[in-house]
C-alpha cells in the first residue's frame, strides 16, 4: 500500500506539471519529426558553371543531375562562387578540363567532383577522369572536422552560456535576491543591465577560452583573423545570455529550465548549417533565419574557412545584436510579473 501511494503521488505530480508532460510526450515527437524531414530530404544538386565550353564539347556533356549556369568569362564565375551562387565551374584549356571549386564544404566538393567526372568521362580517352582542380577556399585535404568545427564551436558556446545564465538567474529569483532588488530604487532596465554585464563578463571569458582552445590546441582550420572569431563568439554569448535569463523567468526550478533545451536549443542545431539547408524539406528550411545560431555559424565559417573579414560578417553580427536587444526588452517586460509591492 505504501508503494502504491508513492506511485499515485508521482503520477499525479507529473500529470499536474504540464510542461514535464509535454516534454515527455511531445518534445521527442517534434525532434523525431525534424530528424525525419532533415534526413529524408532530397540529394544535394550541385550548382556548376560552364565557361566558354565549345558547342561540340557541350553537346557531349551529360548535364543532367546538376544546376548549370553558363559564363563567358571566369571573372563573373568567380564572383558567383564568392556569393555561393555556384559551387564551382569547369573550363577547357587546350582541350583538357580544369575545375575551380568554392571548396569550403567537403560534402559539396564531393558532389561537384562526382558530377563533373561523370559528365566529362565520355570526352576522356579510355574514360579517364583525371582533373586539374583549384580550390578558392579550403583544400582537398580539408577534413569534416574543419567544416563542422565552426558550427560546433558556436553551438557549445551558445548552449553552455544559455544553461549557466538561465540556471543562475533562476537561483537569484528563487532565493529572493531578485525580489529584494525589485523593491529597491533600481529600475527594471538597470537590474537587467546589471545582470547581463555581471554574467556577461564570465561568459565572454568562457567563450574566448573555448575559441582559443579549438583553434590553437585542436588545430581547427583558421583562415581569417582570430579577433573576428572572438567578436562573433562574444556577441553570440550575449545573445545566449539574454535568452537564458529571459526563459528562466518562465521556470520555477532547475528541472523546468533544463526542459527548455529540447524546445529552444536542439532545433537550432538543424538550421545552424550542420546540415545543408538546401537538402532539408521546404517545410523546415525557412526556420533557419529566425534562429541566432544560423547567423553565428555562417559568420564563423566565413572567417575560419573562407578567410573573410569584417565587411563580410557585419550583417550576421548585427542580427545577433538584434536578437540580444529583443531579448533584453522582453526581459524588462518579464520582470513586471515578479514585482509584489
Amino acid at each position: 500500500m505504501r508503494i502504491q501511494a508513492l506511485v499515485i503521488r508521482i503520477l499525479r505530480q507529473i500529470m499536474r506539471d504540464r510542461r514535464t508532460l509535454g516534454l515527455l510526450i511531445f518534445a521527442p515527437i517534434a525532434i523525431l519529426t525534424m530528424l525525419h524531414l532533415v534526413f529524408n530530404g532530397g540529394d544535394y544538386v550541385p550548382k556548376v558553371g560552364l565557361i566558354q565550353i565549345p558547342d561540340a564539347v557541350e553537346a557531349q556533356l551529360d548535364q543532367s543531375g546538376a544546376d548549370i549556369t553558363k559564363y563567358t568569362d571566369a571573372g563573373q564565375a568567380n564572383q558567383d562562387i564568392e556569393k555561393r551562387r555556384i559551387d564551382g565551374y569547369i573550363r577547357f584549356d587546350h582541350g583538357s578540363p580544369s575545375v575551380v571549386l568554392e571548396g569550403s564544404d567537403p560534402n559539396v566538393n564531393g558532389a561537384v567532383i562526382r558530377w563533373i567526372q561523370q559528365a566529362v568521362a565520355p570526352l576522356q580517352p579510355g574514360g579517364s577522369t583525371n582533373l586539374e582542380m583549384t580550390f578558392i577556399h579550403g583544400s582537398a585535404e580539408m577534413s569534416q572536422f574543419d567544416y563542422f568545427g565552426p558550427v560546433l564551436l558556436g553551438f557549445f558556446i551558445f548552449f553552455f552560456v544559455f544553461l549557466i545564465a538561465g540556471v543562475s538567474f533562476l537561483r537569484e529569483r528563487t532565493t529572493g535576491t531578485l525580489e529584494r532588488l525589485l523593491s529597491s530604487p533600481l529600475r527594471k532596465w538597470e537590474i537587467v543591465a546589471g545582470y547581463i554585464v555581471g554574467f556577461g563578463i564570465f561568459t565572454m571569458i568562457q567563450a574566448a577560452l573555448i575559441a582559443s582552445y579549438a583553434i590553437y590546441v585542436l588545430g581547427m582550420l583558421m583562415e581569417g583573423h582570430f579577433i573576428d572569431v572572438l567578436v562573433i563568439t562574444l556577441v553570440l554569448s550575449l545573445t545566449a545570455l539574454t535568452l537564458g535569463i529571459l526563459l528562466s523567468a518562465f521556470a520555477n526550478n532547475e528541472l523546468q529550465m533544463i526542459q527548455f533545451i529540447p524546445i529552444v536549443i536542439v532545433p537550432q542545431i538543424f538550421f545552424s548549417g550542420l546540415f545543408n539547408l538546401e537538402t532539408i524539406s521546404d517545410w523546415l528550411n525557412w526556420i533557419g533565419p529566425f534562429t541566432p545560431l544560423y547567423y553565428a555559424a555562417e559568420a564563423l565559417r566565413n572567417v575560419m574557412i573562407r578567410g573573410y573579414g569584417w565587411g563580410d560578417i557585419y550583417m550576421d553580427i548585427l542580427m545577433l545584436l538584434g536578437f540580444s536587444v529583443l531579448f533584453m526588452f522582453l526581459n524588462i517586460a518579464a520582470l513586471r510579473k515578479y514585482r509584489k509591492i
